[in-house]
């Protein structure tokens, strides 16, 4: 087999039940980078809204604040959803669905949490330099953001064949 080639299950000499298994291994340590980078930015928007500072932002601001809130808590909810599944779906034989779903939600909240940090951005540099090059300084963030955790990879499916 090839280096860039992806090893089959046959490759690997794994059934499908040890497929699902080490699937989901994989996405639950991927989650929980992921999870870390939510928690802090929900903890920073947490302490944001109490600053004496906040109580002067205008309502462009107060708006973008509860958008990332509500983006914070989505990303929150998706990423944790693939362990509440798998916890409710526990010994019942459905493994292969249980990996499928939490691939969804996590797929998911990698947005949600993409659009969370754009908007954070946005928030931040808005409250300290002004609207304009919060804007900017916002785009460029969701450029990069799209750029590595999206068009890189589709460039790299596309150029194996796999897509």
């Amino acid at each position: 087999m090839a280096s860039d080639e992806h090893p089959t299950s046959a490759d690997r000499r794994e059934t499908p039940l040890e497929r699902a298994d080490r699937n989901f291994q994989e996405l639950i340590a991927e989650l929980r980078v992921l999870q870390t980078g939510v928690q802090i930015l929900f903890g920073f928007l947490l302490i944001l809204a109490v600053q004496p500072r906040f109580a002067e932002a205008s309502a462009f601001s107060r708006v973008t604040y509860l958008v990332t809130l509500i983006l914070c808590c989505a990303a929150t909810a998706l990423l944790m959803a693939p362990v509440a599944y798998h916890r409710m779906l526990f010994a019942k034989g459905l493994k292969p669905e249980v990996v499928r779903a939490s691939n969804r939600f996590a797929r998911c909240g990698m947005t949600t949490l993409l659009l969370a940090i754009v908007s954070a951005v946005l928030l931040v540099i808005n409250l300290v330099l002004g609207l304009t090059l919060a804007i900017v300084f916002a785009s460029c963030v969701g450029v990069l953001f799209v750029l590595l955790w999206y068009l890189l990879p589709l460039r790299r499916l596309r150029q194996s064949g796999r897509m």
